[in-house]
């Protein structure tokens, strides 16, 4: 039963990575922690471990839909280039943070970002176009602190990545793709570090890789990849203005719980 869920959270994740730029991390973690604690995992470990094993999803997810974006030729790679080197960096660094940080304080942390994101969504709150794209050392910069935020929330970027690169007068539609390649190195530096910092943890449950639980990311893997494709292709077809407030109402509820 548990492995059916993580199938339909893995279809969702990837719909969500192709069609808004973002790897599903913020509706993947909230569900896994759901999930574990059912399962009855030891709390003090159970959100390090879904934080990991989203970050761990997220790979399969961001490798499908940016393959379809490039194929609308929609990546700018050299800005995902220079970001990526900030990126890794900071990818490390947010591990390092979330470890230090008590499950369920993280939990807290996680809701108050899930209430940030709904509200943006639900208002449709995005930048101005105001200024040009950064050089080398802005961006690299910038992609440190994605890098290091998206670590701690167990997602992608994307949802940091699309508003600072419309900011930067870059297109929806490439910062949607661009965001999506970014999400690459940030899932894999950050799901290294997370198999690393809990490698030895013996509070972890059987089936574990540091703080990466396998069943969930096997789960989640072999739906993901499927429908990430299909969500990049809505991306380039249909307004998305109904979906982002149903997510934005789904993500409201998930950030209420976890403060509660």
């Amino acid at each position: 039963m548990e492995f059916l869920l993580y199938m339909v959270l893995g279809a969702c994740a990837g719909v969500l990575a192709g069609l808004f730029g973002v790897g599903g991390g913020i509706i993947i973690v909230p569900v896994l922690v759901f999930s574990f604690s059912l399962q009855g995992f030891d709390p003090s470990v159970l959100t390090h471990l879904a934080v990991g094993t989203s970050l761990a999803t997220i790979i399969f997810t961001s490798v499908n839909a940016v393959r379809e974006h490039q194929r609308k030729g929609a990546v700018r790679w050299p800005i995902f280039v220079w970001m990526t080197l900030g990126i890794l960096l900071g990818a490390g660094f947010g591990a390092m943070t979330a470890e230090a940080i008590s499950g369920p304080h993280l939990q807290k942390i996680i809701g108050v970002f899930a209430l940030v994101i709904a509200v943006q969504m639900a208002l449709e709150l995005k930048p101005k176009a105001s200024r040009t794209v950064p050089g080398k050392v802005g961006l690299t910069l910038a992609g440190s602190v994605i890098g290091w935020a998206s670590a701690i929330f167990g997602i992608g970027g994307g949802s940091l990545t699309v508003p600072f690169l419309t900011w930067r007068s870059v297109p929806m539609q490439q910062a949607v793709a661009t965001s999506s390649a970014c999400g690459l190195p940030i899932a894999l530096a950050s799901a290294l570090s997370f198999m690393i910092l809990g490698w030895h943890d013996p509070l972890l449950p059987a089936h574990s890789l540091g703080f990466i639980y396998l069943p969930a990311l096997l789960g989640i893997a072999l739906t993901s990849m499927l429908f990430a494709r299909f969500g990049a292709r809505l991306a380039h077809k249909l307004s998305p203005r109904l979906l982002k407030r149903l997510f934005a109402a789904l993500l409201l509820c998930v950030g209420t719980s976890f403060l509660l």
